[in-house]
């Protein structure tokens, strides 16, 4: 490899290390998976990952804050979704991994 490409692969090995930072945290992880599947509102959200206020409130404003999730409005509701694609990526392999109950 020569110094350039070592270059760039730094570059990216520090872009990784940066997302995953973001994702390390079980709460943020139950909520990006859940967002994997479908959008949700902050009802939806309490109910189908158990996460109680204040927590769910804090994570979501992280995750926003990190432009992971994005938002939309309809009505009164804020519906969530992925809106980083590398995420929903990342998402599904690690379902695939360590989540889907494949027989041995």
């Amino acid at each position: 490899m020569d110094g350039q490409g070592l270059e760039q692969l730094k570059q990216k090995a520090g872009e990784v290390s940066e997302l995953l930072s973001k994702l390390a945290n079980p709460d943020r992880l139950l909520l990006l998976c859940t967002l994997a599947e479908q959008e949700c509102n902050v009802s939806e959200l309490a109910a189908r990952t158990g996460i109680q206020q204040p927590t769910l409130s804090q994570q979501l404003t992280v995750l926003r804050n990190q432009a992971l999730v994005g938002t939309r409005r309809e009505g009164k509701y804020i519906y969530y979704h992925l809106h980083d694609e590398r995420v929903l990526s990342l998402m599904q392999a690690m379902y695939e991994i360590f989540c889907a109950h494949k027989p041995i």
